[in-house]
């Protein structure tokens, strides 16, 4: 068992694996940890789809391809991509000649495991439904859970990736799924073992994004000195 540090600096996205399939007794080990995570009332909204029908598989590929063009349209033109606040200004005919590398989408949608992640809205507070921006509080009923799955991925050596491309294609992926209305689609999760483990994850200090008493007020930077 890994240490929890260890695990939480070391769970990279992984979306390169070897062909070693994923036995069940592993993912029900994976699921039967990440059920702990914590839920807004403890109302564990969260449905999980194992992906193994061959063709369903196949069907996502369209599903979340142009989703996929526009991101890297949108990074390729200097942006962070699906931006809300300052939503990029480029037009479909770049979007559609945007290249997505070989292979990308396959090596998501073929993994050796494939979840699907949704969230039951019938369950959910979203606290922040009436302010004049994107709701981002129902993400804190379910997305705790889905890092949970990738953690015990990484407890059991294995790796996965956080993808959200088929959300914007919710409707197409409910009929696919027979998923009901009053769920939303959070989340797919291509998960196995990875090609090549990261043990060195880029991130920015502590004092780059914590602040004392305001938002910009002193860099938090930790205990003084001994």
């Amino acid at each position: 068992m890994m240490e929890t540090y260890a695990a939480m600096r070391t769970t990279f996205a992984a979306r390169d694996f070897t062909p070693d399939p994923v036995p069940d007794e592993v993912l029900h080990r994976i699921l039967d940890n990440a059920r702990f995570a914590p839920s807004g009332g403890n109302r564990q909204g969260w449905h999980v789809i194992v992906v193994r029908d061959q063709a369903k598989r196949t069907a996502l590929g369209p599903l979340i391809e142009p989703t996929c063009r526009r991101y890297l349209a949108e990074v390729k033109a200097g942006a962070n991509p699906w931006n809300t606040v300052e939503p990029a200004q480029i037009d479909q005919a770049t979007v559609d000649s945007t290249p997505i590398p070989p292979g990308f989408i396959e090596r998501l949608i073929h993994a050796p495991l494939l979840l699907l992640v949704t969230v039951d809205l019938s369950v959910v507070a979203a606290m922040d439904q009436h302010l004049s921006r994107i709701a981002v509080v129902p993400g804190a009923s379910i997305y705790p859970f889905v890092w949970n799955i990738l953690l015990a991925a990484r407890n059991e050596g294995l790796g996965g990736a956080l993808t959200t491309f088929v959300v914007a294609r919710e409707l197409d992926a409910k009929g696919l799924f027979d998923i009901p209305d009053h769920h939303a689609v959070a989340a797919m999760l291509p998960i196995g073992k990875p090609v090549r483990q990261l043990t060195r994850l880029r991130r920015g200090p502590v004092r780059a994004f914590a602040t004392v008493d305001a938002f910009d007020g002193d860099p938090f930077g930790g205990p003084p000195p001994a």
